[in-house]
């Protein structure tokens, strides 16, 4: 059984990979993208699913934290009937969007950024290098410009754009490569049957 799974995924994973040097296979490597989709859509369908029936055993058995797990699940089935029936252009789904979920991934973003100060902080306390140093020099100095410096034309003119638009972005960058060359070894693995992934244990 191990054996024509590999089969299958290497079979499947050429074909994609070949329908993007051989026009002929393009059409073949859209359907299986499609496949691909909605299998991908069915699998976070059945872990919404799945998170219903975890919060709905912690209802069930009472533990002390059933409240969170209730607003919840409530939330969860408001949400799905007024996008069910509004649509998700609506205004009200809108609303619902800038006025709760954008606030809570801002407030996640502040947290995360007082939790990397507050890492740094502990950094130095276990370990004082140069390393240690120059990182938390870094979180300082990006969280300073990122408050508005109206007033300081060289930081708000010069400074912040220089770090956001060179440092940042070549970071990013970089993390960028590292995910696309991450993601090529895993698939050539794949394909070589290295990895089996669908193979259970």
């Amino acid at each position: 059984m191990k054996v024509i799974s590999a089969a299958f995924a290497i079979a499947f994973g050429l074909l994609v990979l070949a329908g993007y040097f051989i026009p002929a296979l393009a059409p073949i490597q859209a359907v299986l993208i499609k496949w691909a989709g909605i299998l991908l859509a069915v699998s976070a369908l059945i872990g919404v699913f799945n998170l219903v029936i975890v919060h709905g055993e912690k209802i069930r058995s009472r533990e002390k934290s059933n409240a969170y797990s209730t607003l919840l699940l409530i939330s969860l089935l408001l949400t799905f009937v007024f996008g069910l029936a509004l649509g998700p252009g609506h205004p009200i789904m809108q609303g619902v969007v800038n006025g709760v979920i954008l606030p809570v991934e801002a407030s996640l973003m502040a947290i995360l950024s007082v939790t990397l100060l507050y890492a740094a902080i502990r950094l130095l306390r276990r370990r004082v290098d140069v390393m240690s140093v120059v990182f938390l020099l870094t979180v300082l100095l990006i969280v300073a410009l990122s408050l508005p410096f109206a007033g300081i034309p060289l930081l708000g003119d010069v400074l912040r754009p220089w770090i956001t638009q060179v440092w940042a972005m070549g970071g990013a960058r970089g993390i960028l490569i590292g995910v696309a060359l991450g993601a090529l070894t895993t698939g050539l693995r794949v394909l070589l049957a290295m990895d089996r992934p669908y193979g259970g244990k």
